[in-house]
């Protein structure tokens, strides 16, 4: 492949007191990585040095002070910053929630620009990130506030996505946020998300009950029955195949999972939890619905191994490979349809 054809990967840092750096590290330690992307670090030389020397890696990283400086072949580190920031390797501080924010942000700033092509996160603590500038739940929002279009978390495997209705917001709250809109308007990026990103011609999306046993008609609710049914059969009546909804536990239980393309969840834990029973360490947490084209691993900032050289690499690769594809996809899909015949 042409060197300046490969697609730009701008990558956030996370944390810096967490594993982020080392995954980014061990995943570009085998240098055949660079034959399928150009990677940007959005950090400070200072910090990453710490961190090689800490974990004893010797990758060779290329330092720019501006981004069209940007050189394919190697592993670009754009300097967010110059001041001496204070590491403390798995610890939760202040400070390393200040810099894993300018990480984010400069990165975000560089996708907005168009100098970087997709965007891959590294993890963060969404309890020291809080700041005047970053008053968001998590990265999906904030990313939402930044970027054009209406998000939806996707949690996904090469066999299993599931997308929530409601992403971070209190158990307490659940049951009055769920409307029909939103349930439409989740469908709809989900749908569009299906065939742009990942070429699925005519997507089956399964959406999973709200109360245990979908309410056991209006016996233990009565939202199933009044809210999620009724929109799901007006959904039906536009053409797309949507499915449900489904009693969670029995659906995952008995691997009906495996029958649909996309799944959506009325609540976080509804979702993940089964999602990292099943792929915990292998999946991906992908933006879907944006203008750009954003995904992460499918865990934390593994605090309590920080700095001890035992974070496994395997979801950021999984992160980064599924970005590519994503992004070959969608331009794959926006040449086609800009070249479909016009009849008169």
């Amino acid at each position: 492949m042409d060197n300046t054809n490969k697609i730009i990967v701008g990558i956030s840092v996370g944390d810096i007191n967490g594993i982020g750096i080392e995954i980014i590290l061990k995943t570009f330690e085998d240098k055949r990585m660079l034959e399928f992307c150009t990677p940007v670090l959005f950090a400070s030389n200072r910090l990453i040095s710490y961190h090689k020397k800490a974990l004893g890696f010797n990758n060779n990283i290329h330092g720019i002070n501006n981004i069209e400086k940007i050189v394919h072949g190697k592993i670009n580190l754009l300097n967010a910053w110059k001041e001496e920031v204070k590491i403390e390797i798995g610890k939760i501080t202040e400070i390393g929630g200040e810099f894993a924010y300018k990480s984010l942000s400069a990165a975000t700033k560089a996708l907005k620009s168009n100098h970087i092509d997709v965007l891959l996160t590294a993890p963060i603590s969404k309890e020291n990130i809080q700041s005047e500038e970053f008053k968001f739940p998590g990265h999906t929002e904030y990313l939402e506030e930044n970027l054009d279009g209406k998000s939806l978390m996707i949690l996904m495997t090469d066999e299993l996505r599931i997308g929530l209705i409601t992403g971070h917001i209190p158990i307490s709250e659940v049951a009055t946020t769920i409307t029909p809109e939103l349930i439409k308007s989740k469908v709809e990026t989900m749908h569009n998300s299906l065939k742009s990103d990942f070429n699925i011609r005519k997507p089956k999306i399964a959406i999973l009950g709200l109360n245990p046993h979908c309410g056991d008609n209006g016996i233990i609710g009565k939202e199933d029955d009044e809210i999620i049914r009724p929109t799901i059969n007006e959904i039906k009546e536009s053409g797309k195949l949507v499915f449900g909804p489904y009693a969670a536990d029995g659906f995952f239980g008995s691997k009906t999972y495996k029958q649909f393309d996309g799944i959506l969840a009325m609540y976080h834990d509804q979702g993940l939890a089964p999602f990292k029973t099943l792929s915990f360490g292998n999946g991906v947490n992908f933006t879907a619905g944006l203008s750009k084209v954003r995904t992460s691993p499918d865990h934390g900032t593994g605090f309590d191994i920080a700095g001890k050289n035992k974070a496994n690499p395997t979801s950021f690769k999984e992160a980064l490979f599924t970005s590519l594809q994503i992004f070959k996809n969608r331009e794959e899909n926006k040449k086609l349809t800009e070249n479909v015949l016009k009849v008169k």
